[in-house]
């Protein structure tokens, strides 16, 4: 069974950064394309950036030039690099895997990410 576990969420003021993990755990890493999606409060969920295996990327219009979403394939794991923070970014941000193969798709627990003065 495939587990994806989060970490590094938090609170953080506008105009700082923040770094997400997330690793997988259960299935070949490589089968995979990675994303980070959010849900800000009262909002739906909503696609942050996908990483496929070969690195390609893609992001939301909303965080080109201010996250960077990578992943090292040794370890498994995923990460978003947050920076230049708004309020607007504050959402639980939620760890996805899609089997690239068989179209599965996987969501990690959740990690809370706060912007405030």
């Amino acid at each position: 069974q495939v587990q994806l576990v989060e970490s590094g969420g938090g609170l953080v003021q506008p105009g700082g950064s923040l770094r997400l993990s997330c690793t997988l755990s259960g299935n070949i890493f490589s089968t995979y394309i990675m994303g980070w999606y959010r849900q800000p409060p009262g909002n739906p969920r909503e696609l942050v950036a996908t990483i496929a295996f070969t690195k390609a990327t893609n992001y939301a219009d909303s965080v080109t030039g201010r996250f960077t979403i990578s992943r090292d394939n040794s370890k498994s794991t995923v990460f978003l690099e947050m920076n230049s923070l708004t309020l607007e970014d504050t959402a639980v941000y939620y760890c996805h895997a899609r089997n690239r193969h068989t179209g599965g798709q996987y969501w990690g627990q959740g990690t809370q990410v706060t912007v405030s003065t």
